[in-house]
């Protein structure tokens, strides 16, 4: 029988783990930690019945997934819930810019930038499902919708601080800044755009879910799906060097490209071995939990009904802010996250306790404690927050790094998403999952898409893994 290993278990390793199953290959995961899940766990970090995610919370990019959708994970147990609004980036004074889920509503609400957003957004929103099949893998290869995909990534060259002046409002700019703010780049670097107008779109489209139950329950769904498939999950099996390897028709790594090249060392050809250890890190993210009786008293009105908050004050302090964590400062006035996915999913609330999910942009690396930072920026823009807060749990960036062994540094991107590494992955290559080594693949969110918990890195790879059992069939 044709045989399969996967080392590490979040969610594009489990689901180049199905993907393979799914075909009659014998799979068998390998994950050090104890159990599976990578970024996509939920936990009663708190208190008891007070359910908050550890990492990856908010889904624009995952419900959507061709992954995801394929295989029907509803069947397993995962069900999707949306707030009433999707994003709000509140500013000093009490206005805000408001995402919802419809782009006219959005527009609506923006005023005199009402029009540009509608131009910008409209029609990628409309086509999204078109364009996923394009912008969720490799960017360099022939495109199964070259017109549309033209007339949507052209803008994603821009920096962000670029196309941000479409808009004339101060509204309209935070609220697309906040959301490109995602890539953890500065904004006036080339190719910031890509990322918040990606999210954006799918979220016109999708919805910014939650997943029911916690995103766990994404793991908990992809777990039953493999072990209906006939794969094998064993965990506390950490994989340090070759030798530790089980004999494999095919093995993929869902680990940080140094992480590979430590296990495989001089196996690996040299120029791959050489870009694997010079791939680049990306800044950290400092998580704070907290505990809030009663919510957070935001000050904006549609703030109490989003399922993210983000927290930065105007565009041009928000860029200010990630040049700062780029060059290695921790600003004081930190870009903060907000999820309040007990919104859409009250179960994850204690009674009148809910819980409110936050991580602070910070440098790679920070060794500092950024809880007041976050606490004060929350304030800022909802004042008596502070007195509210019942209980918390903190995730440093070497914490986070203890976590999950890809993110070094607190980089829970799995790498800079500069142009170099949003374009190719680890290395410049035509073929961003394949390592040099016949049967050997490279799956974790250093490749692209990137980040989520949508599996389409390991879905993309397994692919591949795929093609060259059937050329050797």
């Amino acid at each position: 029988m044709t045989t399969a290993v996967v080392v590490g278990g979040g969610p594009n390793g489990l689901a180049a783990a199905i993907a393979m199953a799914a075909e009659g290959v014998s799979v068998t995961v390998l994950e050090a930690a104890d159990e599976v899940g990578g970024g996509a766990r939920s936990s009663e970090a708190i208190l008891p019945g007070l359910l908050h995610d550890h990492c990856s919370a908010i889904h624009p990019m995952a419900i959507g997934s061709q992954f995801l959708s394929r295989f029907g994970l509803d069947r397993h147990g995962l069900t999707w819930r949306w707030p009433d609004i999707d994003c709000v980036h509140p500013l000093d004074g009490g206005s805000a810019g408001v995402l919802h889920r419809s782009v006219g509503q959005t527009a609506a609400g923006l005023g005199r930038d009402g029009s540009r957003w509608q131009r910008a957004f409209g029609y990628p929103a409309s086509r999204f499902d078109a364009l996923n099949e394009d912008i969720m893998g490799p960017l360099l290869r022939v495109p199964h919708h070259p017109l549309k995909l033209a007339r949507f990534g052209a803008p994603t060259v821009l920096p962000a601080s670029t196309f941000a002046r479409v808009f004339r409002t101060e509204e309209g700019r935070a609220l697309f800044g906040g959301v490109a703010a995602h890539a953890f780049r500065p904004l006036h670097y080339p190719m910031t755009s890509a990322i918040g107008m990606g999210i954006i779109a799918a979220g016109h489209r999708h919805g910014w879910a939650v997943a029911e139950g916690g995103t766990q329950s994404i793991t908990n769904a992809m777990v039953a799906l493999l072990t209906d498939l006939g794969g094998k999950i064993e965990t506390g099996v950490p994989v340090q060097t070759a030798s530790q390897l089980p004999p494999a028709d095919v093995t993929m790594f869902d680990l940080a490209p140094s992480a590979v090249a430590g296990i495989l060392g001089d196996r690996l050809p040299r120029r791959i071995l050489r870009a694997f250890n010079r791939f680049r890190r990306g800044p950290g993210a400092f998580k704070v939990d907290f505990a809030v009786d009663g919510g957070v008293p935001w000050t904006n009105p549609d703030a109490h009904r989003a399922g993210t908050v983000h927290v930065a004050g105007s565009y041009s302090e928000l860029a200010a802010t990630e040049r700062e964590i780029h060059a290695g400062r921790m600003p004081e006035r930190p870009f903060v996250l907000i999820g309040q996915q007990y919104l859409a999913d009250p179960q994850r609330s204690a009674g009148n306790v809910h819980p409110v999910w936050t991580y602070a942009h910070v440098p790679n690396g920070y060794t500092g404690d950024a809880t007041k930072a976050i606490i004060a920026q929350i304030e800022r823009f909802a004042p008596g927050f502070r007195e509210r807060i019942v209980g918390s749990a903190v995730r440093s960036t070497t914490q986070m790094a203890a976590y999950n062994l890809n993110y070094v540094g607190g980089d829970i991107m799995t790498g800079s998403k500069d142009i170099r590494q949003l374009t190719f992955g680890p290395r410049i290559t035509l073929s961003p999952y394949t390592i040099g080594l016949p049967g050997m693949y490279i799956c974790s969110a250093a490749t692209p898409p990137g980040p989520g918990a949508h599996g389409m890195c390991g879905a993309n790879a397994a692919t591949l893994a795929l093609s060259y059992l059937a050329r050797r069939a």
